[in-house]
C-alpha cells in the first residue's frame, strides 16, 4: 500500500512539475510582449491568451527545450483547444514512457 501511495505521490509531483512549467513559460512569454493574460484556468480557451501562433510555437520549442520532449513531434496529436487540454497533452507524453523527461516516473 505504502509504494502504490508513494507511486502516485511520484506521478502527482512530476504532473506538477509539468503543469507549473508550462505556466511559467505562458507568463514570461506575455511578459516578454508587454501583454497582460486574463485569469488562467484549465478551461480558458488558448486563444484567450492573445498569443499568435509564432508565439505558440516559440513557446512549444522553449517548452522542448525546458521539459526535453515535445507532444507535437508526434504524428496522432489531437491539438488542444484549451490551457488545460495544453497541459494535459504534455502530461499524457510525459507518462507515456516514449520519452525521457529526466523527471522521476
Amino acid at each position: 500500500m505504502r509504494q502504490t501511495g508513494r507511486r502516485w505521490l511520484i506521478i502527482d509531483r512530476r504532473a506538477m512539475s509539468i503543469r507549473l512549467t508550462i505556466l511559467s513559460h505562458v507568463r514570461q512569454m506575455a511578459a516578454d510582449r508587454n501583454t497582460s493574460l486574463p485569469p488562467i484556468s484549465d478551461s480558458l480557451a488558448l486563444e484567450d491568451l492573445g498569443f499568435d501562433s509564432l508565439v505558440m510555437a516559440t513557446m512549444v520549442a522553449r517548452l522542448e527545450h525546458a521539459l526535453g520532449f515535445d507532444p507535437f513531434a508526434r504524428q496522432d496529436v489531437t491539438y488542444p483547444v484549451t490551457v488545460g487540454d495544453f497541459i494535459r497533452l504534455y502530461e499524457a507524453d510525459a507518462r507515456s514512457g516514449r520519452i525521457d523527461t529526466g523527471l522521476p516516473r
